[in-house]
C-alpha cells in the first residue's frame, strides 16, 4: 500500500508565483500530509527529490519551479537538467517524482503576468495532487 504522504520541493526563486502551486497540490490532495521543502531555486530540486525519494517515506515527491529567460539563455538548459534530473530521481528511487517546473516563453516582471502564472501554478498544483493519487492508485493495482 502507498503511503499517503507527500513531499513537496519549492524553489524560491520567484516564490509569489512558485508558492501556489502548493496552494494548488494540499487543495487537490485532501487529509494526506504534505511536508514542504525549501530550496534555493530549480537546479537543486533533483537532489533532494532523489534524498526524499529514497527514504520510502512518500507517495511521491513533487517539484515546483519557474524558470525563465534572464536575457543570457540558459533557462532551457537549466530546465531540461532538472526535469532529467527529477526523472532520473524517480527511477533510481523507485518512487514517483512529479514535476511543476515551468519554463514559460514570455515570462514578463509585469503584474498581469505575474497574476496569470500564480493562478496558473495553482492549477499546475492540482494536476500534481491528481497525478500523484493516480499513479499511486496503478501501482498499488500492479502490487496486489
Amino acid at each position: 500500500m502507498t503511503p499517503k504522504r507527500y513531499a513537496f520541493i519549492k524553489a524560491n526563486w520567484h516564490s509569489d508565483i512558485v508558492d501556489q502551486a502548493l496552494v494548488g497540490f494540499r487543495s487537490a490532495i485532501g487529509d494526506c500530509e504534505v511536508d514542504v521543502f525549501d530550496v534555493p531555486g530549480a537546479f537543486e530540486i533533483p537532489l533532494l527529490a532523489r534524498d526524499l525519494a529514497n527514504t520510502r517515506r512518500y507517495a511521491a515527491v513533487i517539484g515546483s519551479a519557474l524558470v525563465v529567460d534572464g536575457g543570457i539563455y540558459r533557462h532551457d538548459f537549466v530546465a531540461q537538467t532538472v526535469l532529467e534530473g527529477m526523472m532520473r530521481a524517480q527511477m533510481d528511487a523507485d518512487t514517483p517524482v512529479l514535476s511543476i517546473v515551468l519554463t514559460p516563453h514570455n515570462f514578463q516582471e509585469t503584474e498581469e503576468h505575474r497574476e496569470f502564472f500564480r493562478a496558473h501554478f495553482v492549477r499546475k498544483g492540482e494536476e500534481a495532487a491528481r497525478a500523484a493519487r493516480a499513479i499511486g492508485e496503478v501501482r498499488d493495482s500492479i502490487a496486489a
